[in-house]
């Protein structure tokens, strides 16, 4: 064998053997690199305007989590179609830095109300955190017939369609909601949808409305104003929220519970380790006595459960509202 020979045999050897040490240093190269993420400012969109309720969620939890991460948080808002665009967004980012913060309606319903609907959010989303819930508040004028929550649907069940509910709109939650407690009652009270809650108000006040689904925060100002009358909440059991109000489950409504809710989700392609790495920090930040005061002021009970929480609670909420969206093939163009 000619020396040149030796030679390229004992190259090749070195290569194999440089090659067989990379591969081995991979995994843990990986694994350095999963630890230190992220290595750039992470960004958190809303899609709803600045001064929301989502919008000021985001940038109280924006600041604790940079922090936590050493990195900045940059919330960027990209407004339109009842938060759609917004989720979109989130959904197509392939950057590996780009999260979401939504409302539950962007994370269940969206598809089955427009079905031309560019994400999936059965599909496109890797959950994270639940963050805050809140019970709706079943309002009627303050002149409305029953002494109580039994006595006043008792009354709605006599009127039939001669009542009328309000909503901000086809397919919102306020109209599903309704249409839900429709169901499970017998009430039977005629869809009147406004262009948003201020015009709802306005006609529980004028008398145009019999009733009315509506945020807490919303209800409370103006029941404590004596300009409305709180029926009950929408949850299972009464709410830190609404204290003084009895849900409807403990008025005789059965199997009657409906939230609104906000969460963080990521596209579908984060890679789990970081899911993981997320959900740990919000938990953690959303169960802090700062943060829970804080979303308490704006209207939330504070969550912050691990991703399968979330993941049950989009699931259970999708069940729901779809059975409602299917039954009375309910869409939004």
């Amino acid at each position: 064998m000619s020396v040149s020979t030796l030679r390229l045999r004992r190259r090749a050897a070195l290569a194999g053997a440089a090659l067989l040490a990379g591969l081995a240093v991979l995994p843990q190269a990986r694994a350095q690199s999963a630890a230190v993420w992220p290595d750039r400012p992470l960004h958190l969109i809303v899609g709803f305007p600045a001064g929301s309720s989502p919008d000021l969620t985001a940038r109280a939890l924006a600041e604790p989590l940079a922090k936590a991460l050493g990195q900045p948080v940059i919330v960027e808002n990209k407004v339109g179609a009842g938060g759609n665009i917004g989720a979109d967004a989130v959904a197509k980012a392939r950057d590996g830095d780009t999260i979401g913060l939504m409302i539950n309606g962007n994370l269940t319903i969206a598809k089955l109300l427009n079905p031309a609907l560019r994400y999936d959010p059965a599909t496109d989303f890797a959950p994270i955190s639940l963050i805050g819930v809140a019970p709706l508040v079943l309002v009627a004028p303050v002149k409305g017939p029953g002494a109580d929550a039994r006595t006043f649907l008792d009354a709605a069940r006599k009127a039939g369609n001669a009542w009328s509910y309000g909503s901000p709109g086809v397919g919102t939650v306020g109209h599903l909601g309704m249409e839900l407690l429709k169901a499970r009652t017998g009430i039977a009270p005629v869809h009147v949808p406004y262009p948003g809650y201020s015009q709802v108000f306005s006609g529980l006040v004028r008398g145009e409305l019999q009733l009315s689904m509506l945020p807490p925060a919303l209800a409370q100002t103006q029941i404590a104003a004596g300009k409305l009358r709180g029926i009950g909440v929408t949850s299972a059991g009464r709410s830190p929220l609404v204290p003084e109000l009895p849900s409807l489950a403990d008025a005789g409504v059965k199997n009657f519970n409906l939230e609104i809710w906000n969460a963080v989700v990521a596209p579908a392609s984060m890679p789990p380790t970081h899911v993981a790495k997320l959900a740990e920090l919000l938990g953690a930040i959303v169960r802090t006595p700062e943060m829970r005061a804080q979303l308490f002021q704006q209207g939330w009970q504070a969550v912050g459960s691990a991703p399968e929480g979330l993941a049950s609670r989009i699931k259970a909420d999708t069940q729901t509202l779809g059975a409602i969206i299917r039954a009375q093939n309910i869409r939004v163009q």
